[in-house]
């Protein structure tokens, strides 16, 4: 992901997923709650991946873009995930 272009999408679909999903807590508080351990869940689990895979690519001797790039893929599926979700509703 060394193309700066691909980091402004990521920015922009986290900032969307984020805005959305705090509007969906803010008008339905108890249908949405159920969701919020879920979304916790998945940014552990995406942030322990990236730094498992970002170790795996720094002990192979990668280059720093490389190592950015494998710990950023795991959030940026996410993230893309998400987006795809609340499209559909």
């Amino acid at each position: 992901m060394t193309n700066p272009a691909a980091y402004a999408l990521f920015a922009w679909q986290a900032g969307w997923v984020f805005t959305l999903r705090s509007m969906q807590l803010g008008t339905d508080p108890v249908g949405a709650s159920a969701a919020l351990a879920e979304m916790v869940a998945e940014k552990q689990k995406a942030f322990a991946d990236g730094a498992f895979a970002a170790g795996r690519a720094l002990l192979a001797g990668s280059r720093p873009d490389v190592v950015a790039e494998a710990a950023m893929r795991p959030a940026r599926r996410r993230v893309a995930a998400n987006m795809r979700a609340l499209r559909k509703g």
